[in-house]
């Protein structure tokens, strides 16, 4: 008898085993018009493989392309097992950058490389005197140029408002990527130039920083200053239809834990803000 009882204790906890258990709740943002991203730069000390291994446990599907880890002379066979590589963890490269352009000749190449690549967007920086050639080349590509800002620390594009100057009269496919971090530091508000330029904002860079001058500096999200709730807010007024991705510039030897922690707080502000609005 107890031979028979012990028999059908282990077949019923074997039953429960079997059952199939209740999978993860999809991630926040899976159900608005904005995607979660990373920025390739944040994993500029580390190859793809690491890259995508910190993107599927982080369940981020969409990369912003850095020449670390497809450069701008890649074949197009390089090109192809790039993307067969992404696609083993189900990410999408959505667009190259940020791509330094100091002469035509660079201009030329950032437009034939993201034509290869098969995106749409690039992220670049060109020197401001070449405004005007980048204006004929996404007439030409029919791409659409996202400008990346810097803040105080270089005199190219330090904010929103200074984009947008240089830009305003040119191509309505060239517009910026909106760092909020470097934004903050150059004593902008990034919630409301969201709002102002959201017409021309094509790519977000989401960081977060300890002050609204040049000292302040990148820490992990919610760690700064930055109003997240706010700006997620205002990502829904204006119907932001583009990537938020993660440019992580902390312990960028070690980014690992710092990467999961502002993912998560964004996640996490996403949920509560639509808590909130119920």
């Amino acid at each position: 008898m107890k031979k028979m009882l012990l028999i059908a204790g282990l077949l019923c906890t074997m039953l429960i085993s079997a059952q199939v258990r209740p999978d993860p709740q999809p991630a926040p943002d899976s159900f608005e018009q904005f995607n979660l991203g990373m920025a390739g730069y944040t994993f500029v000390n580390f190859d793809l493989d690491k890259t995508l291994e910190i993107m599927d446990k982080c369940d981020v599907k969409y990369l912003c392309i850095k020449d670390f880890h497809l450069p701008l002379k890649s074949t197009d066979e390089e090109i192809a097992a790039f993307h067969a590589k992404l696609k083993t963890k189900g990410v999408t490269g959505y667009a190259v950058g940020p791509i330094y352009m100091r002469s035509r000749d660079e201009v030329d190449n950032a437009f034939e490389y993201a034509k290869r690549v098969g995106v749409k967007l690039i992220v670049g920086v060109p020197n401001y005197e070449l405004l005007p050639y980048v204006d004929l080349k996404v007439k030409e590509y029919d791409f659409q140029y996202a400008i990346h800002l810097h803040g105080p620390d270089m005199p190219l594009y330090p904010d929103a408002d200074d984009v947008w100057n240089n830009v305003k009269d040119l191509d309505g496919r060239i517009g910026m990527c909106l760092d909020v971090g470097h934004d903050t530091r150059n004593g902008k508000d990034p919630v409301k130039d969201l709002e102002k330029y959201h017409s021309r904002v094509f790519d977000i860079h989401i960081k977060d920083v300890t002050g609204s001058t040049k000292a302040g500096y990148s820490v992990e999200i919610g760690r700064g200053i930055i109003d997240f709730p706010a700006f997620i807010d205002m990502l829904r007024k204006v119907d932001y239809s583009g990537v938020c991705s993660l440019e992580h510039e902390r312990n960028m030897k070690d980014p690992f834990l710092g990467i999961a922690e502002s993912i998560g707080y964004f996640r996490g502000m996403i949920a509560a803000t639509k808590e909130v609005k119920k």
